[in-house]
């Protein structure tokens, strides 16, 4: 009971560490070799996991191989459009100038139910609101609107509004981030100085937030018998 649990924390942070190996984005967007890599890392990782009377080298060796793969071939798509489109193919345009293209659509086996599924998931209701549609490599739809339904931007409306800022969690559930205090250009002791104002300690802050231009918002923890607090105030 004790080998079969080791092996598994074991293969768990062999995994993890192989895919931060191969880069953050096959988290959220897998291409075609990143699912291929992605579904064979679990499989290999499954059976000496299961299996005690398997050695464990067994199983790290060829996870150990599929990530070298998986980063020289990272490397070759970036040094080579070629390369990328053999292994990734390239996207396609479904509505071109306003115009459903039915054979990419048949060739992709898209249905028009699938479009207006992901039309919706862009917000776009109507199909002739849409100007251009690109299906990505990595199967996300890209929608260009047309102009006239497209909504205004401060630049065709002339106006000008001031830069809010980045705002960023300082503090979360009583802990400091000191990469969001760079990000704002604030340090611990401003925001120890906003807290004290309050009569509040960091350790209960349960979410803290600021920009840029010092503005803040507090969220103190909960007590027993109390509903949450917000305060927000400026610089």
């Amino acid at each position: 009971m004790i080998l079969s649990f080791l092996r598994a924390v074991l293969l768990y942070i062999v995994i993890l560490s192989a895919v931060r190996l191969m880069g953050k984005r096959q988290i959220s967007e897998l291409q075609t070799s990143e699912l291929v890599v992605t579904l064979l890392i679990s499989d290999l990782a499954a059976v000496p996991m299961q299996n005690t009377g398997q050695p464990l080298v067994s199983g790290l060796i060829p996870i150990a191989v599929l990530v070298m793969c998986e980063i020289a071939a990272s490397v070759f798509m970036l040094k080579s459009g070629k390369f990328r489109r053999l292994v990734c193919g390239k996207p396609v345009v479904l509505i071109n100038n306003g115009k459903v293209d039915q054979k990419e659509m048949a060739r992709l086996r898209l249905s028009v139910e699938d479009l207006f599924e992901e039309l919706r998931e862009k917000d776009v209701f109507s199909i002739g609101d849409v100007a251009w549609a690109i299906m990505e490599t990595n199967g996300k739809l890209s929608v260009v609107k047309k102009p006239e339904k497209d909504a205004p931007t401060n630049q065709l409306l002339g106006l000008s509004p001031g830069d809010t800022g980045l705002e960023v969690v300082v503090v979360s559930d009583g802990e400091f981030s000191d990469i969001s205090l760079s990000l704002c250009g604030k340090d611990r002791q401003w925001v120890q100085g906003i807290l004290q104002s309050r009569g509040l300690s960091p350790k209960e802050v349960f979410l803290m937030t600021a920009d840029q231009h010092g503005s803040c918002t507090v969220i103190p923890k909960e007590k027993a018998g109390q509903g949450p607090v917000q305060g927000k105030e400026g610089a």
